[in-house]
């Protein structure tokens, strides 16, 4: 999980933290921000699994970053000194709602239940991605859902040039030079599309060869496609790629 952490008194980020440093080993990244206007900057920049939202900021309040974020989806857990505030954190769907000095025991039944949920919805994601795609057993898939931190995505899969991987983020470049950022791995991909068209020529490119025109070898090995862009090959899928080139039809 990435984790948000919105407080904008500094002792109190860095004892939630150390907390989550401590007891929560799925938590893979934490990020921080001290007002509402960072807040808002982060969760766009970064669309963080869960965020830990004190409720009384300097600039506004949390329910102020909730309002300025209306159409992502957010998982929050409100931490705050002041429990008036409860109910309406409820209402907003919260995930919990903790009190400052906030109890060990608590916190991480807390983290526990956004787990699920964040879990659970990641499972509902994929399960309606599949069902979208498969219609018969030989049916290949002709469009893919693409969600961002702002829109969803409905792509033909012929107009994929290419996709390129950074770590846990795929960019799918676009026959129309359009390029789309997710949030998943290259492999789930590489695993869904058609493997007669599709190719992994490196540890970070999978290519649609319906849009490659050409091949250069030698000290360059890369692919052209048609929008004349560049894919580098790997070395070691050299002999792969001209076996797939000479295979198509």
């Amino acid at each position: 999980m990435h984790i948000l952490i919105v407080d904008d008194e500094k002792r109190a980020r860095e004892t939630v933290h150390q907390m989550l440093k401590l007891y929560c080993p799925e938590v893979t990244q934490i990020s921080e921000a001290d007002s509402v206007k960072a807040a808002v900057e982060a969760i766009h920049q970064q669309s963080p699994s869960l965020i830990l939202l004190d409720i009384r900021l300097g600039d506004g309040n949390g329910f102020d970053v909730l309002k300025r974020t209306i159409g992502k989806s957010l998982n929050v857990i409100f931490i705050t000194a002041y429990d008036e505030y409860a109910i309406k954190a409820l209402k907003v769907s919260a995930i919990d709602y903790l009190l400052k000095p906030i109890d060990l025991d608590e916190f991480l039944e807390a983290i526990q239940k956004a787990k699920q949920k964040i879990t659970q919805d990641l499972w509902n994601e994929r399960i309606g991605l599949f069902l979208q795609n498969v219609e018969t057993p030989n049916t290949q898939i002709k469009k893919l859902t693409l969600k961002t931190a702002d829109s969803i995505h409905i792509i033909n899969i012929e107009d994929i040039a290419y996709c390129e991987s950074d770590r846990n983020y795929t960019t799918f470049h676009l026959i129309d030079d359009r390029k789309i950022l997710v949030s998943k791995s290259l492999r789930e991909y590489e695993n869904l599309l058609p493997k007669k068209n599709f190719m992994r020529t490196h540890q970070s490119y999978l290519v649609n060869f319906d849009h490659v025109i050409r091949y250069e070898k030698g000290d360059k090995n890369y692919l052209v496609t048609n929008n004349e862009k560049q894919v580098p090959v790997a070395i070691r899928k050299k002999d792969q790629v001209i076996h797939f080139l000479k295979d198509l039809h």
